[in-house]
């Protein structure tokens, strides 16, 4: 029995991963465990589908999933992967997702005491860890042409929430204590995306499109924003010592030297308004992407685009897709345009930047001064990656949409140590704790140690 308990007391040591990417959103450990680079299945637990990443603090691992026409949050014991608990929250509605959403796909956040759920088609609700609810508070319907993927955060006994979408985006908190709304600034600029914010002090600093802002979390005051963003923002920021880095990506006519050179409203109404009724519909379209890309440019989903749409679009394709650096507080200190993701959010790690890109490129760069170290595709041959990079241990984990998890010695060098096989779809991005790498599937969560 005094070895069992000795045991436990290891396993139980790690340092906790308590939202989205861990501690803020920056995918690093905050343990000295030693961590496997070759994967053996320590447990595997069968959940309800879902995207959401496992978030863990104390003995439970928290994540969430839909069951039929409920939406699900589950407490998994840290150790064993056990079901401790569940709760349900009915959905009220079926909004569009893209192909590769559902609708469990944000992540929890969670502040040692409290839990805090966004169910996209519901709202926000909050429990205990232990599950007793504290209460709800519904949102929506929201307009994101992928479907809402943003995660809360939870500081100053605020839950903050970034609503990006085609329309009337905005940011909003709520009392932690009992989810009524404290706040709530409209972002004029910003169209679908789901980059959740990261907390800087007394600010929480929020990515949208073409432009950055920082609320203050008491009263959501713009202390200081930026622009210059990319159009499409959908991966977390991190923060490097006095510098914040971003990246977006929309389209490849947003990659640098592709940019598309689009009439003005009126150019194009003159040219290709068929009906002349001061409007354009797809079969208008002066270029062909915007009838390829009309879900995005459509905003109002009337089948028609008037000067504003249009004004908006033009704004759209004129930002190049980009990883930037600024310094926090505001200014530009350095952008790299080659390769950049659209869903995977960097990595900072041992002096080393990493940004794996959806077709497998991968770049490590300084992230002082953007200086490239290397670019290559990992592991020599093409996948997709949805998931975000993490480490801990001197190693980084990057897995692919087909369950392949490459295990990197950190560094520019890229050098891989071992590639693991999930052998099922991975879309979330793994937790690291204890010494272990928890992996969510889109029906399981599995616990992976060394072998």
């Amino acid at each position: 029995m005094r070895f069992l308990l000795l045991v436990a007391s290891v396993v139980l040591a790690g340092a906790d991963w308590p939202g989205f990417r861990g501690a803020n959103g920056a995918g690093v450990s905050g343990d000295s465990l030693a961590y496997p680079s070759s994967f053996k299945t320590v447990w595997k637990t069968t959940i309800p589908a879902g995207l959401s990443s496992p978030v863990v603090v104390g003995q439970r691992i928290f994540v969430t999933g839909l069951d039929g026409e409920r939406f699900v949050l589950l407490a998994l014991d840290r150790a064993s992967g056990k079901e401790l608990w569940r709760r349900q929250v009915e959905r009220k509605r079926a909004e569009f997702l893209h192909k590769l959403n559902l609708s469990a796909s944000p992540s929890v956040a969670c502040d040692g005491k409290n839990v805090v759920a966004f169910f996209p088609d519901f709202g926000l609700a909050a429990y205990t860890v232990e599950g007793k609810e504290l209460w709800r508070t519904p949102l929506g319907p929201f307009n994101n042409a992928y479907g809402m993927g943003v995660s809360p955060v939870i500081a100053e006994g605020r839950v903050v929430l970034i609503v990006d979408q085609n329309k009337d985006s905005y940011a909003a908190a709520f009392d932690l204590k009992n989810g009524e709304q404290v706040w709530k600034v409209a972002r004029k600029e910003a169209l679908s995306g789901h980059s959740t914010p990261v907390v800087h002090g007394k600010w929480v600093m929020a990515p949208g499109s073409l432009r950055m802002e920082a609320y203050e979390i008491a009263t959501g005051k713009v202390a200081w924003g930026v622009d210059g963003l990319p159009a499409e923002m959908k991966s977390v920021p991190v923060i490097h010592g006095d510098l914040v880095l971003v990246h977006g990506f929309n389209s490849p006519e947003n990659d640098a030297g592709k940019l598309l050179k689009l009439p003005t409203f009126a150019e194009a109404l003159r040219g290709f308004d068929k009906n002349h009724d001061g409007k354009l519909t797809r079969d208008e379209a002066p270029v062909a992407h915007v009838s390829t890309n009309w879900i995005y440019i459509d905003l109002d989903k009337n089948e028609s685009l008037d000067a504003g749409e249009w004004d908006q679009y033009v704004r759209t394709m004129r930002a190049e897709n980009a990883l930037l650096a600024y310094k926090i507080g505001g200014g530009l200190v350095w952008k790299f345009l080659r390769s950049i993701p659209q869903l995977p959010s960097p990595l900072v790690y041992q002096g080393v930047l990493y940004m794996i890109n959806e077709g497998g490129v991968l770049t490590t760069l300084d992230p002082a001064t953007g200086k490239l170290f290397k670019q290559a595709r990992l592991r020599g041959e093409a996948d997709k990656y949805y998931s975000s990079p993490v480490a801990a241990d001197g190693k980084v984990y990057i897995t692919s949409h087909t369950g392949k998890v490459s295990v990197l010695k950190a560094g520019a060098e890229q050098e891989l140590l071992a590639v693991n096989d999930v052998e099922d779809e991975v879309l979330a991005t793994p937790a690291l704790v204890d010494g272990r790498v928890l992996i969510r599937t889109k029906e399981a969560v599995i616990c992976y140690g060394s072998k």
